[in-house]
């Protein structure tokens, strides 16, 4: 009954039902596209082929975050990765180029010709991949193109290149007129698509007995939880306000209201994820040459199942933790607002030293929150080896990339809508009206 109820409160909020319009009529215009084919390629041939290979590690990641557009040599094949991989760069180049670091302190300004060079070398990298993408998964496959030509070739890449570029199109004004982060939904909408037909694989295993796949979905919900952990996992940091207004007067000193900061375990979200799974992709696309069929180094880091893949991978996402959450979370900026409101942390001096001690708390609970993350992102390979599942494309969902977006997505898209609830005086989304991680503390923006 109180579900009913909360959807009637979303179609009353004007503005919220505008929102919510927009983020689905966009992401139906995504999906449709995912089965759109590519001129002049049999489909059928293709996925022929494809089942006949069975398991292809990562390639099996790609279709994953594409909804099966990868698999299909649909016009959205390279789904938004490229412009994933454009994000990488550009935010590595903040960091070792001062140049980029003054645009990113021009504020609005600054912001916007950071954005349009990431457009610019999502185009070029683009522009690499979608011939690779053709000559190793699409003109390979005997039959599937009958004739290959330049204009062929010409107009295949025009339309993944263009693609891509309607995808990034389509993310952005999600995030600018919609419900949630756009680029983060849609790889979301891609992995939930093929979800139904991972559970029907795996409940048709011959190996596979009711009470194994129950006991499966059991554990499913056990990971979800604590994947929900932690998103949602906060280290309340106390903060006393001197002096505050009450009924036309002051409150007397040392009678100030107290409140907190709360700082996310994992303030980075799932974007340490998909940086290191888009760079996860390098290996995929260069063992598919034939120069670099030979290797076994990227033979090893090809394997989704193998060790040297998932050490790797757990490595990365561990220093993207780190790195992300140095530049979404100031801890100077967090000491000054306080210092302005006239806020202090007990027991800490305001100015650097409060930066300093919020910087050291944020030290202390970044590592266990990102050595979590990497120990769910690899736990599909762990299940898939143990035997736990059967089929691997039901296991890719036993935490890993997929279970995290899906989880830090969901949450955060329900979170948005919750403010917009509250902001007309309804109840939120949760019983108590309040999710955690919400920012209650002076310091606006600190909970992500």
């Amino acid at each position: 009954m109180r579900f009913f109820q909360k959807i009637g409160d979303i179609w009353r909020h004007e503005e919220l039902r505008k929102k919510l319009g927009i983020t689905l009529g966009l992401i139906l215009v995504y999906r449709l596209g995912s089965f759109i084919v590519l001129p002049g390629v049999n489909s059928d041939v293709l996925a022929e082929q494809m089942s006949q290979l069975g398991s292809g590690g990562l390639g099996d990641i790609l279709s994953l975050f594409t909804g099966g557009a990868f698999t299909r040599a649909s016009i959205f094949a390279l789904g938004i990765m490229p412009y994933i991989s454009a994000s990488i760069i550009i935010q590595l180049l903040s960091i070792a180029v001062p140049a980029v670091q003054k645009l990113q302190k021009e504020g609005e300004s600054g912001r916007n010709k950071i954005n349009q060079w990431t457009r610019f070398l999502t185009i070029a990298i683009t522009l690499v991949q979608a011939p690779g993408y053709l000559a190793s998964t699409v003109v390979s496959v005997p039959g599937v193109v009958q004739n290959p030509d330049g204009f062929w070739w010409f107009s295949a890449v025009t339309i993944l290149t263009c693609s891509t570029l309607l995808i990034m199109w389509l993310g952005e004004r999600i995030t600018d007129k919609g419900v949630g982060n756009g680029i983060s939904l849609l790889i979301m909408i891609g992995i939930i698509a093929t979800f139904p037909q991972a559970i029907v694989q795996e409940f048709a295993h011959p190996d596979t007995t009711l009470f194994f796949f129950l006991v499966e979905l059991a554990f499913l919900l056990i990971v979800i939880g604590a994947s929900v952990a932690l998103v949602q996992a906060i280290r309340k940091v106390p903060v006393q306000m001197a002096k505050m207004q009450q009924a036309g007067g002051m409150l007397p000193a040392g009678e100030g209201a107290r409140s907190f900061i709360p700082l996310k375990v994992n303030s980075s979200g799932v974007m340490p994820i998909i940086f290191a799974q888009a760079i996860m992709f390098v290996p995929l696309y260069m063992t598919q040459s034939e120069t670099f069929q030979g290797s076994e180094v990227l033979q090893s880091l090809s394997d989704f199942n193998g060790l040297w893949y998932n050490v790797l991978f757990f490595l990365m996402i561990v220093i993207f933790t780190y790195f992300y959450t140095a530049i979404t979370v100031n801890p100077n900026q967090m000491a000054d607002d306080l210092k302005r409101q006239n806020s202090f942390v007990p027991g800490v001096k305001p100015g650097r030293p409060t930066a300093e001690f919020l910087d050291e708390v944020l030290s202390r609970i970044t590592l266990p929150g990102a050595v979590f993350l990497g120990l769910i992102a690899i736990l599909p390979a762990i299940v898939f080896q143990l035997g736990l599942t059967k089929a691997q494309t039901f296991a890719i969902f036993f935490g890993g990339t997929s279970l995290l977006i899906m989880v830090g997505v969901i949450l955060d898209t329900l979170q948005q809508i919750e403010s917009y609830l509250l902001s007309r005086r309804y109840d939120g989304l949760m019983k108590s009206g309040k999710m955690r991680g919400r920012p209650q503390s002076p310091v606006g923006g600190i909970a992500g």
